[in-house]
């Protein structure tokens, strides 16, 4: 439920958002139309011929191409160089049917599709990991040595910290922002929500990125995240169907396995999905993991007929646009084979061997995939869709229902009329003060304070000569981990003291820490060390692990705030204080430092349970 002060600080929020957009209304190149909304049925049939017309235009490979979308950075790359020539290349000469693009500036990233749109014959569809907003994919980065944040466009915190907050309301804020700020990018699809059910603590892909372990919780908070995305000029792709939440493995780097029951699956994971297609969600992406009570075969549910077909577009009636998931990583290039006919328990499975790059596009395309995600080869990729339908694995009506599928989404988006955006809008709407005031009231009603044994949060008031030390845990390639965090900290606390530890220096400044410990009355120890991709052991090497055991025995007076892996608890279930961030970004940082001084209120409530320490719903409220 959504407070009756949360929903109307919402009421403002949408208020002044919609009056900073009318300013932005003269710079618009072509201001995008709702994805749900009826176009007039002169333009529907206008827009039906010119997929008839694009169609027939196009021969049995390129008609394959349509259905491809490499990956590509957004960096800024000059015509003259090589990697301009191989990215073009994939346009001109693969002639592919859309991109997807990862990171770099928001300005680079309009330039470079803008420049790849005129290099295309048919308007590129483009798609973009949206996950946390716009900018977890368009920021500018930092600037070394001085680690200066060059900006970028807006970011939120991760899912889970939606979760936190509970307000369906600011689940469907983070998409609307999400879908302004795409479309002035010049990206059309947004690869979010993620609508995995992360009831696996363990779970090293998920983790934060999901809203939580309560699936009513991300069915209601996912749906209206796709309801703001699709009504402000985006497609939603909801992902990982059927879920990704239950596993302890990495499908980046192996196959994944989700071995619940049918029934389990109706009441967990497949709960989100339904409730996302009631929503009208316009994509669905694939999970890369064998989930046997609904395929014994032992092949992924990307590959999967069972599961794509029969579930998903027969018993559940998405009509959508199903795109795989990445077709580079190994939970679809290796696959299980079965040693029993109907295998009802781990260990029956024979041993993984890969079946590599044709093999694999062949086995989506049969399931019924129309988007084929970034193939480690794109010419072999093309090609083996079009060896398919010759070797009668699939007709070329099955390739054509995609390829028709992928053009009316191009002609919704008025592709055809304008394929480019204007760089003056990008400056205009990305990165927007109103959006930037929307990702900080969700940072703010996010942060959640688990445990306060000894009442230190807030730091004691109207005291800012207290000695506080702020021990920064980080990766050295985290530029801005600490910085925003440390910043907020002294305008309440100037005689803040900052070190920072990273996990190849924490048993050398061991004692460094300790030390300055001593002369402290509280140490904040923040960590931005995300969740281990490879096993469920945590996220924090031994050396650090062990500097905040022998931290916490020697000043008891100490605040663990987790920025990264939310269940670091269970490593240092001896710490007094634990404070959940829900992400690094430095909205983030800001957030918690308020909280942590009494400049904002804490409200957030745990969305996920961290055995045996805390309970989902746990969390203590300071105003």
């Amino acid at each position: 439920m959504v407070s009756r002060c949360a929903a109307a600080r919402v009421a403002m929020l949408c208020a002044a958002v919609a009056l900073s957009a009318c300013t932005h209304t003269a710079v618009i190149a072509a201001s995008p139309a709702p994805v749900t909304s009826v176009a007039a049925s002169t333009q529907l049939l206008t827009d039906a011929q010119w997929v008839d017309s694009a169609l027939a235009s196009l021969s049995p490979r390129d008609r394959a191409a349509q259905l491809v979308m490499p990956w590509m950075l957004a960096d800024y790359v000059p015509t003259g160089t090589a990697e301009w020539g191989k990215l073009s290349r994939l346009v001109t000469e693969q002639r592919v049917g859309g991109m997807i693009v990862s990171v770099g500036s928001p300005t680079d990233m309009a330039l470079k599709l803008n420049a790849l749109q005129r290099l295309s014959t048919l308007p590129l569809l483009v798609g973009a990991d949206f996950e946390t907003g716009a900018g977890f994919r368009a920021r500018a980065g930092y600037f070394v040595p001085n680690a200066i944040d060059l900006g970028g466009a807006t970011l939120f915190p991760y899912e889970m910290g939606v979760g936190a907050t509970r307000d369906t309301a600011l689940a469907y804020e983070m998409g609307r922002v999400t879908a302004l700020e795409g479309r002035a990018l010049g990206v059309h699809l947004a690869f979010s929500p993620i609508l995995d059910v992360n009831n696996n603590p363990g779970n090293p892909v998920i983790g934060a990125r999901s809203f939580g372990e309560n699936p009513q919780l991300v069915a209601s908070l996912g749906a209206a995240f796709v309801r703001g995305i699709q009504e402000h000029g985006m497609l939603a792709t909801a992902k990982h169907f059927p879920g990704h939440g239950d596993t302890d493995e990495n499908s980046h780097l192996q196959l994944t396995h989700v071995t619940a029951s049918r029934a389990r699956l109706d009441t967990v994971e497949l709960v989100p999905f339904r409730a996302a297609i009631a929503a009208g969600v316009g994509g669905i992406m694939t999970f890369h993991g064998v989930v046997p009570a609904l395929d014994s075969s032992g092949v992924p549910a990307t590959l999967s007929p069972k599961v794509m077909t029969e579930l998903l577009r027969t018993q559940l009636g998405f009509k959508g646009l199903l795109v795989t998931d990445a077709m580079d990583m190994n939970g679809v290039l290796d696959r299980v084979q079965v040693a029993t006919p109907s295998p009802t328990v781990m260990g029956t499975y024979g041993p993984i061997h890969s079946i590599g790059i044709a093999e694999a596009i062949k086995l989506a395309v049969e399931a019924g995939a129309d988007i084929l995600l970034m193939p480690s080869d794109v010419p072999a990729a093309i090609d083996a869709v079009v060896e398919g339908v010759r070797e009668g694995r699939f007709t070329q009506a099955r390739v054509d229902a995609s390829v028709r599928r992928i053009l009316e989404l191009k002609a919704r988006f008025r592709l055809r009329q304008q394929r480019f955006v204007s760089l003056d809008s990008v400056r205009a709407i990305v990165g927007d003060s109103s959006h930037l005031s929307s990702a900080r009231i969700v940072a703010q009603r996010a942060i959640t304070l688990v445990r306060d044994s000894l009442a230190t949060v807030p730091l004691a008031r109207g005291t800012p000569a207290r000695r506080v030390l702020s021990l920064t845990i980080a990766n050295r390639s985290d530029l801005g981990a600490g910085v925003a965090f440390d910043a907020e900290l002294r305008r309440a606390h100037p005689g803040l003291r900052s070190l920072l530890v990273g996990p190849e220096n924490a048993g050398p400044l061991t004692a460094r820490a300790l030390e300055a410990a001593d002369s402290a009355d509280v140490v904040i120890v923040s960590s931005y060390l995300a969740q281990s991709t490879t096993a469920s052991t945590g996220n924090a090497p031994v050396a650090v692990v062990q500097l905040l055991h022998a931290l916490a025995k020697r000043r008891p007076n100490v605040v663990l705030v987790a920025f990264g892996n939310p269940y670091f608890l269970q490593q240092l279930p001896e710490v007094p204080a634990y404070l959940v961030a829900w992400g690094g970004w430095p909205v983030n940082q800001v957030a918690a430092a308020r909280a942590l001084t009494g400049s904002a209120p804490i409200t957030g409530l745990l969305p996920i349970t961290i055995p045996p320490m805390a309970v989902y719903g746990q969390g203590l409220v300071r105003r």
